[in-house]
């Protein structure tokens, strides 16, 4: 019973609708659709807290909007700062936890944010898969991550990285409205070549994220050059493995002409060997892409270990001698809990 009440609750939270629901909500209460955007306008760029602080609505009518949706907001429980990062620590209805992550670059502010509480993909070096998934984040859980962290800046967040907690093709239909909310012009307006999804390699959703209208970044967890190497770090290969998804990605390039960003972890004598370096320029050589190289953030509850400076330097300049299209990622949170899930690891196991 708990269960179903808190669904309902969900169910209703206004930052979960998008404008076109919205309008079909106005027309089911014999008002007109138009109202759609003036509430649009209301709750993203007035920021409004109540809804009695609309001013171009009619009174019955809000009345009916307080009666039929909240504006409840996440509870932030805590915040991490360090040289131009900031890590927050959101509170759900339900009491579960799900983190968010603010990176200041010279080109602007960005946000990665969850998609669901825990993540079952069990990749090994993950803190987040350590716990398994407990639901998956509503829309609105996912909007408010951005729109919070947003007015907590006082100032705009200008892109998104949907690369925290969870896999987002887990939570498919959650991610799309989500995303047509924030790319918005009466929602949160971030451009889509701005916002990024993540996926460790659930090929149906991609095949079906090709047809998705807007034109938003794709980034593959891919993390290993081989299938024998991928499924013994991250379980999801053995279901899809590597000549299947690279076939899926090439399909996801024809239809969508945008190029990829595969992201590598570089694991310590795991998967950043020259021998893997060599096998993963011949893995993407002919794929519009580029590779993404991070180095590891150890936790105390996972027994990887990072790869040095020179082997990383090592890595990259085989990619490179290879005509492979390759960045390292610039680090950040060194002296937080710099690794995805780190933090709600803490506060769970207090």
């Amino acid at each position: 019973m708990l269960k179903y009440i808190l669904d309902v609750v969900i169910l209703k939270n206004i930052y979960g609708l998008t404008l076109e629901e919205l309008e079909d909500y106005f027309i089911s209460i014999g008002s007109k659709k138009f109202h759609a955007r003036q509430l649009f306008s209301w709750i993203y760029e007035k920021r409004i807290k109540s809804f009695s602080e609309i001013t171009d609505i009619k009174k019955e009518i809000i009345d009916k909007l307080k009666i039929d949706f909240n504006n409840n907001r996440l509870k932030i429980v805590s915040i991490e700062n360090d040289k131009d990062v900031s890590k927050y620590l959101f509170e759900l209805e339900d009491g579960e936890h799900i983190e968010a992550v603010l990176m200041r670059h010279d080109y602007g502010n960005s946000v990665c944010i969850s998609s669901q509480v825990g993540c079952n993909m069990g990749c090994k070096f993950c803190e987040s898969g350590r716990r398994r998934r407990v639901r998956n984040l509503e829309t609105y859980e996912m909007v408010l991550q951005i729109l919070m962290i947003d007015e907590l800046l006082d100032d705009r967040v200008d892109n998104v990285v949907v690369m925290g907690i969870g896999e987002p093709f887990d939570n498919y239909d959650n991610l799309i409205k989500f995303l047509t909310i924030i790319n918005h012009p009466k929602g949160l307006a971030i451009g889509a070549r701005h916002i990024t999804v993540s996926t460790c390699g659930i090929i149906p959703k991609i095949l079906e994220f090709a047809h998705f209208p807007l034109q938003i970044n794709l980034a593959v967890s891919l993390h290993a050059p081989n299938d024998e190497l991928r499924s013994k770090i991250m379980p999801i290969n053995k279901k899809y493995p590597l000549n299947d998804l690279i076939l899926a990605l090439k399909k996801y390039l024809s239809i969508t002409n945008r190029r990829i960003t595969f992201e590598y972890i570089l694991l310590k004598d795991i998967n950043d060997t020259k021998e893997c370096a060599l096998e993963l320029a011949n893995l993407v050589k002919n794929i519009n892409c580029y590779i993404n190289l991070i180095p590891y953030n150890e936790t105390e509850n996972i027994g990887f270990k990072r790869t040095n400076a020179i082997q990383i330097m090592r890595f990259y300049d085989i990619l490179k001698k290879n005509n492979i299209n390759v960045t390292i990622r610039r680090e950040f949170g060194g002296n937080i809990s710099a690794a995805c899930g780190q933090l709600r690891s803490k506060k769970e196991d207090v």
